[in-house]
Formats: structure tokens, C-alpha cells, sequence
């Protein structure tokens, strides 16, 4: 039996009459009996006795009555579930966010997308990069917004925004910006892990001055560097939106020796995107822009956030060891 053969079948029998399927249907009396006549001349069998009060389904269609029903609810779910999508209703995205992140970018990035797909449900994870990586390989992640470095073959990255971090100072610190490495080093420079993103810059960049940090403490999260220097433990660095959280509890300047840092999304290569995936991205993409130009004006930091960055991240890249200038 074709589709329309199962469509009509079902309707007659919720009907019990020719015309009754038919406004069902909202087709002419003649189309359903045409179908019907050519349903039961293929199957070799007739599906309904034709009485004075109406069709009565034959023992042949009393048989198939129950499939036919179990597939045709499957198909009225089919056109349930493609209005849902059609209107981006019950949709699921799955966000990853490193955690500086966090609180100054995806949270009101993601209550400016709830104000315009008020039906697509978001999930919210904030991880360390390789955890984030292995979420989105393994996919309990649709894509993480993240700072730049290599990925894996596997994940595709698209880089948004190039800037250089920044210096964090107790608030009563009498030194004006821009202070050098060197500066920052002699007065208890907390460091960041040698393997992190922005730690890598941080360390290569001391190495070429041949300045050793001398501290025990490596901190891998970065607003736990700038609640360090709030206790007293020192200075430190960070990036634009680290910054931007603590900007009215410490003082904020600019570095003399650029230290630049990347941010990209990445998802699976190998995974086209939903609509609700791409809108959230647009979206994360204006809320980041919107930030880091107000952030690199406040902190004196020259403007890059407009330019389009072009690094690859890719595995195999010679280009994906680092971004230009680096």
C-alpha cells in the first residue's frame, strides 16, 4: 500500500462514509474513490463492504487496521515534529564556554537570544578547553566558544576576535600604564599553567626576556588570579573579559610587550549546523564584538576586534601553531 492508500484507508474507517473521508480530507468524493478502487485493485482484495449505513472495513482490512493505524500516527507525528522545527519550537542547543566566558559574554549573549527564539532550549556547560574538545567530539556539545589554540582534526574552528591581554593591579596601585614584563615580573607576577591557551603566550613571551618565574602557584582559571590579586598575592594577567568583570575592584592597564590572544568557536567538522545553532552563534558573535570594543577603548588597548581573523586552528596547519604576531 502507498502513502495515500494508507491516508485514505485511515480516513474512511474514522469517517465510516465515501464523503465523510473526503472532507476529512478536504478532497472530492470521486478522488477517494478513485484511490480506495485502486488500493484494492493492487492488493487483490476488497478493504471495505459497501453497506447502506456506510463502509464497514472487510476481514482483510480488520487485519490491517492496526498497522495502518501505528503508521499513520507515526506519520502525524512526522508532521508534528517538522511544524515544530518549521516554527524552531522544542529545539535543543548544547553551548560549551570557557569559563572566563561565562559571565561577561554567553550570559547576556544568551538572554538576547532567549528574547528571540523563545522556544529553542539552551544548555550551558563552562569547562577547560580539552574538556570542552572532548565533549564536542563526543557530542554532548553542539559548539564552544573558547580562546584560540590547536584542535584536532576532527573540530572545525572559526575565529572571531584578536587582542592582547592585560595587566590586573591592587585598585590603590600608584603605577600608570602601559607597565612591562619585566615590571610585572619583579613585583610577584602570578603565574598562569605553561599548557593554557594564554599561558603559553605568557610563558614564551618571559622566556624570550629571559625572565624565570620564580613563583610555586600556577593558576589555570583566571578569574582566580584576579581574586589573588584582590587578597594581596601580587599583579597578574589576563584577558579583555576577565578584566572586564573585575574592572571596578582592581585597576586595569595595558602591557607594553603585546601578549595577544585569540577567540574562535569550535564544533565537529563533520556536523552541519541546526538553524537555532547558527542564530545563538550570530548572536554570541555581536555580544563578544559589542564587548570587546568597549573593553579595548576602556583599557587602552589597540582596536582589533573588528578585523576578521584568519588563523587556522586545524591539525596538520603549519599556520595553526599560533596566531599572526605571535
Amino acid at each position: 500500500m502507498r502513502l495515500r492508500h494508507i491516508e485514505v484507508f485511515q480516513a474512511i474507517v474514522q469517517a465510516g462514509t465515501i464523503s465523510g473521508a473526503a472532507r476529512l480530507l478536504n478532497v472530492s468524493q470521486p478522488n477517494i474513490s478513485r484511490v480506495l478502487g485502486h488500493a484494492e485493485q493492487q492488493l487483490g482484495f476488497a478493504l471495505f463492504e459497501r453497506r447502506a449505513q456506510g463502509m464497514v472495513a472487510t476481514a482483510e482490512g480488520c487485519r490491517l487496521l492496526p498497522e495502518v493505524q501505528a503508521l499513520y500516527s507515526q506519520l502525524q507525528s512526522i508532521g508534528a515534529l517538522t511544524e515544530q522545527m518549521r516554527k524552531g519550537e522544542g529545539q535543543l542547543v548544547r553551548l560549551g564556554a570557557a569559563h572566563a566566558f561565562g559571565q561577561m559574554v554567553v550570559a547576556p549573549a544568551m538572554v538576547a537570544f532567549h528574547q528571540q527564539s523563545a522556544l529553542v532550549n539552551v544548555e550551558l556547560v563552562t569547562e577547560h578547553f580539552s574538556t570542552l574538545c572532548r565533549d564536542i567530539l563526543e557530542n554532548r556539545l553542539d559548539f564552544a566558544l573558547v580562546f584560540g589554540q590547536q584542535v584536532s582534526g576532527e573540530l572545525l574552528a572559526e575565529p572571531l576576535f584578536q587582542s592582547s591581554m592585560v595587566a590586573l593591579l591592587p585598585r590603590d596601585s600608584r603605577v600608570e600604564g602601559p607597565v612591562s614584563l619585566t615590571w610585572l615580573y619583579e613585583n610577584n607576577l602570578l603565574m598562569m599553567q605553561s599548557q593554557d591557551p594564554l599561558g603559553q603566550v605568557l610563558h614564551r613571551a618571559l622566556r624570550q626576556q629571559a625572565l624565570k618565574p620564580a613563583g610555586s602557584l600556577y593558576i589555570k582559571t583566571y578569574s582566580v588570579i584576579a581574586d589573588m590579586v584582590l587578597a594581596g598575592g601580587g599583579v597578574g594577567v589576563v584577558d579583555l573579559f576577565t578584566a572586564r568583570r573585575y574592572a571596578d575592584q582592581l585597576k586595569i592597564l595595558p602591557i607594553a610587550e603585546p601578549l595577544p590572544f585569540e577567540v574562535m568557536l569550535i564544533s565537529r567538522r563533520d556536523h552541519a549546523q541546526s538553524r537555532a545553532v547558527a542564530r545563538l552563534k550570530q548572536v554570541i558573535r555581536n555580544k563578544l564584538g559589542h564587548i570587546a570594543r568597549e573593553s579595548e577603548a576602556r583599557f587602552m588597548i589597540p582596536a582589533t576586534a573588528d578585523a576578521c581573523c584568519a588563523t587556522d586552528y586545524s591539525a596538520g596547519d603549519a599556520r595553526a601553531q599560533a596566531p599572526p604576531g605571535w
